[in-house]
């Protein structure tokens, strides 16, 4: 069966984590990803090391079904045989610096005079204004694109979530513009450039929370637990933010993950209340509406956790999943990474590395019928040198050997 992009050639210029989690996806959907480093190899390649002389899982773990090349972007030949690729290819990606491209000589109008049909896509830590020129790494664009300032308690700092939406959340932003741009190019027959920023990225994730910032005009945000409203919207801790209260309420034996969260909705007070051992609460005037609750709502989910206390998160799960209650047990690394389901579901997959040996890595979360996904282990650097520069673009073995002595590939 083929594959969904079977046929999109994409030359991969991007290193770390933003750009090369667009292309992994990319590349899973079935494109024929080229990625091309620096005779030195991507940065993660050494990062965070784990297995001496490795690759690590830095690297493996966002560069899987890839081939790699290298190429010195520095030396007049290296740019003639990047112009040949240029040529060959749907899409180029990078995430460099502002500027760093254009430097090169290979700004978007020297590209869509080498390939009209060229989709140049780009991430950036920021749109064009004054920030332009700052450096965006993945905290630095939560900082700047609204969660870290409504992330964590009401008394604490502002927190980073583990979560990386600043850097794998822009590049999957970047997959919607690439498959949009090729789509149109079917009408248009001409390439594009597209861009998304982290900064811009993050702050299409928090939405809600402007959303809330301009309901503040009308007076304290009453489903936010918080008890003092400024001009700004406050972290609200576990709260769910939404129109249903939730919170993560404690369970047996008190370990850092011994939590589930659990949202309120209408319907669910009554067995809730059965399960705590209260069910007159079902019909108490005070507490038997969302309205009647949410005036004390740190109260309610203290009542939650007096019970749930009492038992095991999966216990707790389980009681509260038979009166379909919404409700998930908080889960470690650790559970994640053994959890059956995400193993049957191809989500925790594990991949041979011919010198890492066997590791675990997170498979695609795209699921289309008519083009499985099959995670392939990432590229050693420059595996496929020989195979770009001499099958694809033609080069004589002399000349391949020639370029390898004289640092070039």
């Amino acid at each position: 069966m083929g594959k969904a992009l079977d046929g999109v050639k994409v030359l991969d210029m991007t290193h770390v984590q933003s750009g090369p989690s667009c292309t992994q996806i990319l590349a899973w959907l079935g494109a024929d990803v080229i990625k091309l480093e620096a005779p030195s190899g991507d940065i993660t390649r050494r990062q965070l090391r784990d297995v001496p002389d490795a690759d690590s899982l830095y690297f493996t773990m966002l560069n899987a079904n890839k081939k790699s090349i290298t190429l010195n972007l520095k030396n007049d030949r290296a740019k003639e045989l990047f112009a040949d690729l240029v040529k060959r290819s749907d899409v180029l990606v990078e995430n460099f610096g502002p500027g760093t491209v254009e430097r090169l000589g290979f700004g978007w109008e020297k590209l869509r005079e080498l390939n009209p049909r060229l989709i140049f896509a780009s991430i950036k830590g920021f749109g064009e204004g004054p920030y332009t020129n700052f450096k965006a790494y993945e905290v630095v664009a939560q900082a700047m694109g609204g969660s870290m300032s409504t992330t964590g308690f009401e008394d604490g700092p502002p927190t980073a979530t583990g979560a990386q939406i600043g850097d794998s959340g822009t590049g999957i932003h970047l997959v919607a513009a690439i498959l949009a741009a090729l789509y149109q190019r079917n009408t248009t027959g001409r390439g594009q450039r597209v861009a998304v920023a982290m900064q811009h990225s993050v702050l299409n994730l928090c939405r809600v929370k402007l959303r809330d910032q301009q309901r503040l005009a009308a007076g304290p945000l009453a489903e936010y637990p918080n008890e003092d409203f400024g001009d700004a919207v406050p972290r609200s801790g576990n709260a769910s933010g939404g129109g249903q209260p939730g919170w993560a309420v404690k369970c047996a034996p008190g370990g850092p993950n011994d939590y589930v969260y659990v949202i309120i909705q209408p319907q669910g007070w009554a067995p809730i209340a059965r399960l705590m051992g209260r069910p007159e609460l079902a019909d108490d005037p005070e507490w038997s509406t969302p309205e009647a609750r949410l005036n004390k709502l740190a109260k309610v989910f203290q009542l939650i956790e007096e019970w749930s206390c009492q038992h095991g998160k999966w216990e707790v799960l389980a009681k509260l999943n038979a009166e379909n209650v919404p409700c998930g047990p908080i889960l470690s690394t650790a559970e994640l990474i053994e959890d059956e389901s995400l193993v049957g579901n191809e989500m925790i997959v594990t991949v041979d590395h011919p010198v890492r040996g066997p590791f675990k890595t997170v498979g695609c979360p795209l699921k289309l019928s008519d083009s499985p996904v099959e995670v392939e282990r990432s590229p050693l650097l420059g595996e496929h040198n020989d195979e770009i520069y001499g099958q694809v673009l033609g080069l004589p073995e002399d000349e391949l050997v020639s370029l390898k002595a004289n640092g070039v590939i």
